[in-house]
Formats: structure tokens, C-alpha cells, sequence
């Protein structure tokens, strides 16, 4: 099997990022991961694991921390979904994606396999969380952080006996699938919180608190909430980032620099930081050196990226009405421009009318632009949305990203901004448009 003949078979599996018309509850089986990972003698086992669950911040979580344990001198393997360019990007050790020949070695194997001991076929993340699995394992990696994926509790990535359990921000997101209470969402997040560990969380609605609070008591799990016994303030911020002091109840970090700006960074720093200390509970001892050079080294594309000046361009996947707030108020703190040029993009089961609610106001012109995600909302249905906040400005559609991008920089000044969000995907098409590479060229570093 190739590289892409690996690809075509996972593209063949059912893929719940591309689908919107499946029921959560049957679709997602943890016990079914559970069977696939015995075929391969159970390689989440072995591996000294801190999953990352939540709705926003993620993945810049999970970057700082990758970022605080390689430079302590861990090989360390990563996890992420959705890739931004490249598939290999989903699977890193030490920040270096996996190899084609290394995707199609294990595809191959995972798929001749679970078809010989006569396993249903797994889902798209099903195998490539099973890939990673065995592939940090046979890399020897010391550590893996895994984001998981959708919730939580039925994730696949909830089969490893993770040391901490890191829940972020916690928003309405996926209500069809999670349920539309905030509580319900926050029941699925806090599937990942284990017994006997460490729970780090960030500031909450306390609708989601009390879920956590009552979870971590019935699994006496140790929990560290950020504004209760994790703390940061900060210094100084600008686009290229900011300066910033955390105090844990283990420690104090007076002079921190950061380089992904918006105060929402800050706080996923803070988390990551207590999250690194934890392990100390589990005799792994991480020293202020390496957090402070971790955090200054860690990237994350495609949040709050400043991919241009004159005019200003950045790229955010803003993904619901909590993230595009937390959006608006980075981009009034940190930039000043003329006009705001606003590019929005979304995939059909998200919260169109939230991101345009908080966006739409501020902008002077606007385009409603498609992903080439099979999940994508059609242009006619943002345009809609942006012109129900904004009925004053100048809409026009794009059956691209690139031709979105386009056409504002064709309008725009150099003393303006433009804004690129709704989605991840909108926003990796953006940035590939703009870096004049193709997706599937290949990855390109942490862009």
C-alpha cells in the first residue's frame, strides 16, 4: 500500500468529520476501539498519556504543552484533528509529522488485520487514532497529548489511562450530537477525567463547573480550576503575542512570553503549565526552564494568525458564537485599522447565526465563502446571516476560500483588516491560498 493508497482507504471509512447526518450515541462505541486496540496488544496502554478535552483551545493546549515536554527532554508524541494542509499532520513526535511511508505501513497493517480477526470496519479516527497509538508506541515516545475529537466521553482517544485530563473552555457546540444544555455538552467533555488522576480545567460557565466539580468528586480525580487555584495576568500583549506571570499552587512563573496573542492564549498557557506540573504527582518532575522555553516555542496556525500586514490579515477558526467573541475582543485589544473586511466560512451544523451575530456588526464588507468540506454551508445562508447583523454593508458570495481572500485583498487598503474564520477549514484554505501552496502538497513546518 502507498502513501495515497492509504488515504483512498481511510477517505472510504466513515468519516464523522465530513458528515453531519449520524446519531452520536450509536456512531461513536468506545468499547469498539477498545476491541480494535487488542488486535495490536493494546499500544495505548504503555503510553504515559494527557488527553485534552474541551470546546475551544484545544489544540493551542495541547501545543503548549507538546512545546513544555520536548524541551525537558521527552520524546513526546502529538495528536491532533482536524489537519490544516496535510494528513500527517495529525501525528507528530517532537513536532516532526509522520513519515508517508510510516501512514502507509500502519494503514496497511491496521486494515489487513482488523479484516483477519473478522472486526467491523473502523471509522476514519478510529484508525487514525489506532496509527498513532502504535506509532508513538513503537517510536519508544515517552509521552503523548492527545486532543481528542468530538466530546469525549465516546472518543477514541478516551481509551488510553491518561495521567492529567486537561477540559477547555466549554461552549454550545454540536448540540445535535451532545445535547443542547450546556450541561449535557459538559457531561460528554468530562467522559475524559479518570480516576485517581489530575484534572486541570479552565474558567467555566458554571453550568459546565458543576458537571466538572461533581465528576472529579465521584472519580476522585484532584482538580485545579484556573481563577481558583491556577492565576495569570498579563503584561503586555500585541499581535506577535505577550507577556505574561501564572501562578499555580506549585509554583510562580514571573516572566513568561507567549507568541500566539489574544488573553484567551493566556489562559490555555496557564492550563498548560499546570498541567506539565501535575506530573509531579506522578514522580515526573518538569523544572521552570523548560515551561518557560516550551511556551516561547510553541505555534498553532490558524488561531489568531497574523498571516499579513498592510493590510492586516488574520486568520482564525472561530467555530461558534463563544470563539467569535473571543475573537472580536482580540482583534479591538491588539490592531487598529481603517475598515474591516470580513470573510466568513462555516461548516452547515455549526452556529452560523453566533459568529455572524458577533462579527457581522463590525464589519465594512463582507464575503460569505465555501469550504471544499462536504459539511460546508452554502454562501446563500451566511450571506443571509451577515446581512441580519449588518444590513448596511455590501455582501458578496465565494465558491472558495482563495476567491474570498482574493477579493478583499483587491479591495482592501493597506491601513485595513481582513478577517478570515467560521472554520478551520476556511481558514488552512486561506493560509494555503495566501502561502501559494497546495493542501496536498505536503506540510510545511507549523505554518
Amino acid at each position: 500500500m502507498t502513501y495515497h493508497e492509504a488515504l483512498t482507504y481511510l477517505d472510504s471509512l466513515t468519516n464523522h468529520e465530513k458528515k453531519t447526518d449520524f446519531d452520536y450515541k450509536t456512531s461513536f462505541q468506545l468499547e469498539r476501539m477498545v476491541s480494535f486496540a487488542s488486535v495490536f496488544g493494546d499500544p495505548h496502554k504503555s503510553l504515559k498519556a494527557i488527553l485534552i478535552g474541551g470546546t475551544k483551545g484545544k489544540g493551542s493546549v495541547a501545543s503548549f504543552i507538546n512545546s513544555i515536554l520536548i524541551e525537558s527532554g521527552y520524546k513526546t508524541g502529538l495528536y491532533t484533528s482536524p489537519h490544516l494542509f496535510c494528513f500527517r499532520e495529525r501525528i507528530r513526535i517532537n513536532g516532526e509529522a509522520i513519515d508517508e511511508e510510516s501512514v502507509a505501513k500502519l494503514i496497511e497493517e491496521i486494515k489487513f488485520r482488523l479484516e483477519k480477526e473478522g472486526k467491523a470496519r473502523p471509522t476514519y479516527f478510529e484508525a487514525v487514532t489506532l496509527a498513532a497509538f502504535l506509532y508513538f508506541k513503537r517510536n519508544g515516545a515517552d509521552f503523548v497529548v492527545l486532543e481528542v475529537g468530538m466530546g469525549g466521553r465516546l472518543d477514541s482517544t478516551n481509551i488510553s489511562k491518561a495521567l492529567v485530563s486537561v477540559i477547555t473552555p466549554i461552549s454550545y457546540d454540536h448540540q445535535q450530537h451532545l445535547g443542547s444544555a450546556l450541561g449535557d455538552i459538559a457531561f460528554e467533555k468530562c467522559g475524559i477525567i479518570k480516576e485517581n488522576a489530575v484534572t486541570i480545567s479552565s474558567s467555566q460557565r458554571k453550568e459546565a463547573m458543576d458537571v466538572i466539580h461533581r465528576t472529579c468528586r465521584r472519580s476522585t480525580s484532584r482538580l485545579y480550576t484556573v481563577g481558583e487555584d491556577i492565576h495569570f495576568e498579563i503584561f503586555e500583549s500585541t499581535p506577535e503575542g505577550q507577556a505574561l506571570r501564572i501562578i499555580t499552587p506549585r509554583g510562580e512563573y514571573p516572566e513568561l512570553r507567549i507568541k500566539l496573542p489574544g488573553n484567551f492564549q493566556a489562559e490555555n498557557a496557564a492550563c498548560a503549565v499546570a498541567a506539565a506540573e501535575s506530573l509531579r504527582e506522578n514522580g515526573i518532575f518538569i523544572d521552570h526552564s523548560s515551561i518557560k522555553k516550551g511556551l516561547m516555542k510553541a505555534k498553532w496556525p490558524c488561531r489568531f494568525q497574523i498571516a499579513g500586514k498592510k493590510p492586516f490579515i488574520v486568520l482564525d477558526g472561530a467555530q461558534n458564537a463563544a470563539s467569535a467573541s473571543a475573537l472580536k475582543k482580540a482583534l479591538k485589544a491588539l490592531l487598529r485599522y481603517k475598515r474591516f473586511f470580513l470573510v466568513i466560512g462555516a461548516m452547515r451544523d455549526k452556529d452560523v447565526d453566533g459568529i455572524c451575530r458577533e462579527l457581522a456588526g463590525e464589519a465594512d464588507y463582507a464575503v460569505a465563502a465555501k469550504s471544499a468540506s462536504e459539511r460546508a454551508c452554502a454562501p446563500e445562508i451566511i450571506r443571509e446571516n451577515i446581512l441580519k447583523y449588518n444590513s448596511g454593508i455590501e455582501v458578496t458570495a465565494a465558491f472558495s476560500s482563495a476567491a474570498a481572500v482574493e477579493e478583499c485583498v483587491k479591495r482592501a487598503g493597506q491601513d485595513d483588516l481582513i478577517v478570515v474564520t467560521g472554520s478551520l477549514y476556511v481558514a488552512a484554505e486561506a493560509a494555503a491560498f495566501l502561502q501559494g501552496i497546495n493542501s496536498s502538497a505536503g506540510v510545511r513546518g507549523q505554518v
